[in-house]
């Protein structure tokens, strides 16, 4: 996986059980600081129970309410997720049925999605890295878009731990000339 610059802080979104192995080494090998949110409090005190030898502390709140800035925002499998987007995600994985989908719905958790992109990219030191699932690289690439930040979607994609969903990371604020 990509190394993160030394020293750095990282804003983890939805983080969960997947998350620990990135968390981890970018605390022991990059000297890194973490801020993982999670809004299932009984999954936290479980990952902070299981983290408690380290200096890794899940916050069980919304990773909108982070303070400070971050020169990576780790945003994997949470703006399609279809628990908490049951009209969004189908359209994000191509599984959209036509005759079902409702598109008031659809507008509405879009609208949700980009209230999380804009306060969470809000707090993206620029240049930053941005590590995404490769089917929500659409809405960071929105979210530069409208702040005319150039960005670049790397290649190389990675399986998640568990699922195997592909991941990639984004250079914000930087492009290839």
């Amino acid at each position: 996986m990509k190394k993160l610059s030394t020293g750095g802080r990282s804003l983890y979104v939805g983080a969960g059980v997947t998350e620990l192995p990135a968390l981890l080494a970018e605390v022991h090998e990059g000297d890194r600081q973490v801020e993982p949110y999670n809004l299932r409090r009984t999954e936290v005190i479980v990952l902070n129970r299981a983290c408690r030898s380290t200096s890794v502390k899940f916050k069980a709140q919304d990773a909108t309410s982070a303070q400070g800035r971050f020169d990576h925002i780790w945003i994997v499998s949470v703006l399609n997720d279809p628990e908490r987007f049951p009209h969004l995600a189908p359209l994000s994985y191509g599984r959209a049925d036509p005759v079902t989908f409702d598109p008031a719905r659809f507008q509405a958790e879009r609208r949700v999605v980009q209230t999380i992109v804009n306060r969470c990219m809000a707090k993206l030191t620029v240049p930053g890295v941005v590590t995404t699932s490769t089917e929500e690289v659409v809405w960071i690439a929105d979210w530069c878009h409208r702040h005319t930040i150039p960005y670049q979607v790397e290649r190389k994609q990675y399986a998640t731990a568990l699922v195997g969903d592909p991941i990639c990371f984004m250079k914000i604020g930087t492009y290839r000339g």
